[in-house]
């Protein structure tokens, strides 16, 4: 045993440090994956980063010539064996031996792995690649940020994924002739909060470790410049010319109060990253920057409605950086993700967009797309997501038609299976009804089917007539990503299958788009246009997330009555669907009658 250590041990020394860094970040989610208790978990996951700090800081001062010791949390932490201890020094040094920069990302994202997933999943806490960080602060310069004079505030610092970089912009660009003058102009004009105390004290140790020749030289240490609390229940923080960071996502429950407090860019549910927006409103000064890196959802959900709103009245966005890689960037988040900044001052000019294509965490290609102007009202910003729909979305910003206009509204299947199991059956024997899946929804049509795990085929209704849809109507699936062939995938429900079952229950996974009763077109006309490749790319630019939502469904520009006529007659006539597409797209193109 102990020599085929020794080989493995050889074997990842002989890897790129990257790779390395990889192969020993594995090891410690493994054991953190092998404690079943959370409270056990974090606090072990404390512990194993205490040791990796303590590794990377000695190893960093020993380079820089300093002999300070590392600042203490004063957070009781369990032992580790030597077995893990060993591990997390291994780790610690290794982070040491890339730029200052990337520790913060590279020892934060062992953090996070390591922490319960409930934890993680609670706090929305995920590391920003170097790329990603670089990328944001660049897009702030643009914006009007001088990092030689500027204030900065990071309001969820998490491990300093974003302080650290500012930190050392600030003393690239100093005017200060003096190492002491320097560091004191830093610390005075740099601030973080951060409601995990351990992250903070993360963060504190980064911002002196990059810093570190600049203490040496002066003789001094770093100041403490990182609050521990929750930013968005703090008041009188001050004004910031920056407001900069990567904020915590997921729904969240307010109180009361916290409700009132943030009640002007609330609509519906709230979300932790809307709010943290809303903060940053409240904390950047006039002419300021605000700087997030959050997911995209706020660009069209309905929830964001009243956010976009204070978004536009209070300032003008500036750039919008889709970031081309979801899965792989963020460990084990899904959702897709932008860099935007925000000028805090009434401007005319219109917003850079941009795709960031991450190339591991040393680097990441700029694709410029174009520019857009986003409307003031609240409604979804229809931004373009490739080079090729830069021209696109003009045409889509004059399209005026919309599903209302036909007739038609959308709303959520009614059925939500897991509180009806009692009423599920296999088998028809005395008046149930068919219930509606997804899978019944394929890209060649409506094709009733209940194959899948826990689907069962039919319900037995009690007195609830609420459930039963029994029109023919367009139904299309509600959660689709954006790697898929399509976003948009729509059927018609015929009336003779829905006449011969006495009506079906349709579930929530689908959307139903159905007639209000002067409606101009059939059902088959509708599903014929969503189902059709322009307006799936036309959706694409107003969705920001795997939901295809009603809202967003409502606000899709649509060919106009007489176009979609058109279209209903090539059908009425049997037309291929190579050749109805092709009509639709003239349509989508600005031509077509």
């Amino acid at each position: 045993m102990p020599k085929a250590r020794a080989v493995a041990n050889i074997d990842l020394e002989q890897q790129e440090p990257l790779q390395q860094y990889r192969v020993l970040k594995a090891k410690a989610r493994k054991y953190a994956e092998s404690i079943k208790k959370d409270v056990s978990r974090l606090s072990n996951a404390r512990a194993f980063c205490t040791a990796i700090l303590a590794a990377y800081w000695t190893e960093h001062c020993r380079s820089q010539g300093a002999k300070w010791g590392i600042r203490p949390h004063r957070l009781s932490l369990p032992s580790l064996s030597n077995s893990e201890h060993s591990l997390a020094r291994s780790i610690g040094a290794l982070v040491a031996s890339f730029p200052v920069e990337d520790s913060g990302y590279l020892i934060g994202s062992v953090y996070t792995v390591m922490l319960p997933e409930t934890m993680r999943s609670d706090m929305g806490a995920y590391y920003t690649p170097p790329p990603m960080v670089n990328r944001l602060l660049d897009l702030s310069e643009q914006a009007g940020t001088d990092f030689a004079t500027c204030t900065a505030i990071d309001p969820a610092c998490g491990g300093g994924a974003f302080l650290a970089p500012v930190a050392l912009r600030m003393w690239k660009q100093t005017t200060k002739s003096s190492a002491s003058d320097a560091l004191q102009d830093i610390a005075a004009r740099l601030r973080g909060i951060e409601l995990d105390p351990f992250a903070a004290w993360i963060t504190q140790v980064l911002l002196e470790a990059s810093l570190l020749p600049l203490c040496v030289k002066a003789d001094v240490r770093f100041p403490q410049v990182i609050t521990v609390g929750d930013a968005l229940q703090h008041d009188q923080m001050g004004k910031f010319g920056l407001v900069i960071g990567n904020p915590p996502y997921g729904r969240v429950k307010l109180t009361d109060a916290m409700r009132t407090k943030y009640a002007r860019s609330l609509y519906g549910h709230a979300n932790l990253y809307g709010l943290f927006t809303d903060l940053a409103l409240r904390l950047v000064e006039q002419n300021g920057v605000i700087a997030y890196l959050t997911p995209t959802s706020f660009l069209g959900g309905q929830y964001f409605k009243a956010l976009r709103k204070i978004l536009t009245d209070d300032a003008t966005p500036a750039a919008f950086d889709f970031i081309a890689d979801r899965d792989g960037v963020f460990d084990d988040v899904l959702q897709e993700t932008i860099l935007v900044t925000y000028q805090v001052a009434k401007s005319k000019k219109a917003a850079t967009v941009s795709l960031i294509v991450p190339k591991g965490i040393e680097q990441a290609a700029i694709e410029p797309i174009g520019k857009i102007r986003v409307p003031t009202d609240g409604g979804p910003w229809i931004i373009p997501r490739a080079v090729k729909d830069s021209t696109y979305v003009q045409v889509l910003l004059k399209m005026p038609a919309r599903l209302a206009d036909f007739g038609y509204q959308v709303s959520t299947g009614q059925l939500v299976w897991n509180r009806h199991k009692s009423q599920l059956r296999q088998v028809k024997v005395n008046g149930e009804l068919p219930i509606i899946w997804a899978e019944s929804v394929t890209p060649s049509g409506f094709s009733f089917s209940a194959e899948r795990r826990n689907h069962a085929p039919y319900i037995e209704l009690q007195t609830q007539p609420h459930l039963v849809t029994d029109k023919s109507c367009v139904l299309l699936q509600r959660t689709t990503a954006k790697e898929q062939d399509r976003r948009l995938l729509s059927a018609v429900i015929p009336q003779e299958f829905i006449n011969r079952s006495g009506g079906v229950v349709v579930e929530n996974h689908l959307n139903i788009i159905y007639a209000d009763g002067r409606s101009e077109v059939s059902p088959d006309t509708i599903s014929a246009i969503l189902n059709s490749e322009a307006a799936d790319r036309a959706f694409r630019c107003i969705s920001g997330s795997v939901a295809v939502s009603a809202y967003e469904l409502e606000a899709l520009p649509l060919p106009t009555i007489q176009q979609a006529k058109a279209i209903e007659r090539l059908l009425l006539k049997g037309a291929t669907k190579a050749a109805i597409e092709a009509k639709i797209a003239t349509f989508y193109a600005g031509s077509g009658e």
